[in-house]
């Protein structure tokens, strides 16, 4: 064996050296016994046993690489109560997955030779430019996934150059979310029956910076999701000896609830008499988990004696007569409710969302009813589209 550098040229002028293994072996054939030789390029070699190499891990090291693999991975984080909660719709999932698959039925439109070099993704929603054209819609009881929730999700979208909407439902009050942030925020309200209670709040919010304000309308009350109800997610839980075992299996959720109690809806808690915020749970309550469960029971209580069934426009007229900034309608399905929101309320636009497919099933899917609602409005006001996405 003759181990040798070789030196191939390249088309450029340059050069590459190269480590080259050559072997004289004898061999046979019909004109008798000869001298064979092999040559072998030792580097490429070497790459591909390296690029074969097997590394054995604990855990898999690899990143999440879409919405898919991020959700797939939170869900086994999660009991069945708290996946029930953040995975569930109303009935019979028709329009949940309807939000979804109505995406498959549309295609994109390529263009070629466009001659752009860096696109821009940049968009201004709610008055605000943003770095790209996607926020994240309220999400009520987000801590019951993880203990830092809204201030999470709230840092998380302004690094990415967005927005987060804080709900009225989050675990952490207004002024939490407005002290963690740099940027001012967006507060989605859920109209009280109390205005009072709907006028104190948007007080609170326009203290904290907040600089715009969605109003949700589709919720006059809870839906039926039977999903949370079959895992026990009722007022009050219904904690049995495997739904136990099932949050001991996930001893990291079950501590964190324990220790820091942001599963409860912290604007559903009555204030204090000067106005101010509810006290956090006190160090009684928390001897347990039962204490977190009982705390998030008192306040999803709450929300059903607040929410107002009887909702009508007049009182969107004065939620938009109170609000001094931006205001915009969710829970848009119908192109005239679109429009007497923009030309009669003077909003300044509307989400398309039917609430995740949370609340009323078999009602359109946000993309289905996303067309007629543009052809309505015709560039009067901002339109906004909330579920199914995925992509993008």
């Amino acid at each position: 064996n003759y181990h040798v550098q070789k030196r191939y040229e390249k088309k450029d002028g340059g050069f590459l050296w190269a480590n080259v293994s050559v072997s004289l072996i004898p061999a046979v054939d019909r004109e008798g016994p000869r001298l064979a030789v092999i040559v072998e390029d030792v580097t490429s070699r070497k790459q591909a046993e390296s690029a074969m190499a097997v590394t054995l891990r604990w855990r898999d090291p690899s990143p999440a690489l879409s919405i898919a693999d991020m959700r797939q991975r939170a869900m086994a984080r999660l009991p069945a109560l708290a996946r029930a909660f953040v995975e569930g719709g109303a009935d019979d999932h028709v329009t949940l997955e309807a939000n979804t698959t109505g995406f498959a039925r549309w295609r994109l439109r390529q263009r070629a030779l466009a001659g752009v070099a860096g696109p821009d993704l940049s968009a201004t929603i709610a008055g605000e430019r943003l770095s790209l054209p996607v926020a994240l819609a309220p999400t009520g009881g987000a801590g019951i996934s993880h203990w830092t929730g809204d201030v999470a999700a709230a840092r998380a979208a302004e690094q990415a150059g967005s927005r987060a909407v804080l709900s009225t439902a989050a675990c952490y009050t207004l002024e939490e979310v407005a002290a963690a942030t740099t940027s001012p925020q967006w507060f989605q309200l859920y109209p009280f029956g109390n205005r009072d209670r709907v006028r104190h709040l948007m007080q609170r919010a326009r203290a904290a910076g907040y600089s715009a304000l969605f109003v949700t309308v589709d919720v006059p009350v809870i839906g039926n999701r039977e999903g949370e109800r079959r895992a026990g997610m009722t007022a009050p839980w219904t904690l049995t000896p495997a739904r136990l075992a099932d949050m001991a299996r996930h001893p990291r959720w079950a501590w964190n609830v324990w220790r820091h109690g942001r599963i409860a809806p912290v604007h559903y808690r009555e204030p204090q008499p000067d106005g101010s915020p509810p006290p956090r749970p006190t160090d009684a309550l928390k001897q347990a988990l039962f204490g977190a469960a009982s705390d998030a029971i008192r306040a999803a209580e709450a929300q059903q004696r607040f929410m107002q069934s009887d909702l009508n426009w007049d009182d969107l007229a004065w939620m938009r007569d109170q609000w001094q900034g931006p205001l915009y309608v969710k829970g848009v399905l119908d192109p005239e409710d679109a429009a007497r929101a923009v030309d009669q309320i003077g909003a300044q636009g509307v989400v398309v969302s039917n609430h995740g497919g949370r609340q009323l099933d078999r009602s359109l899917a946000s993309i289905e009813a996303l067309p007629a609602i543009a052809e309505r409005l015709a560039g009067r006001g901002d339109i906004y589209l909330d579920g199914g996405v995925r992509r993008g």
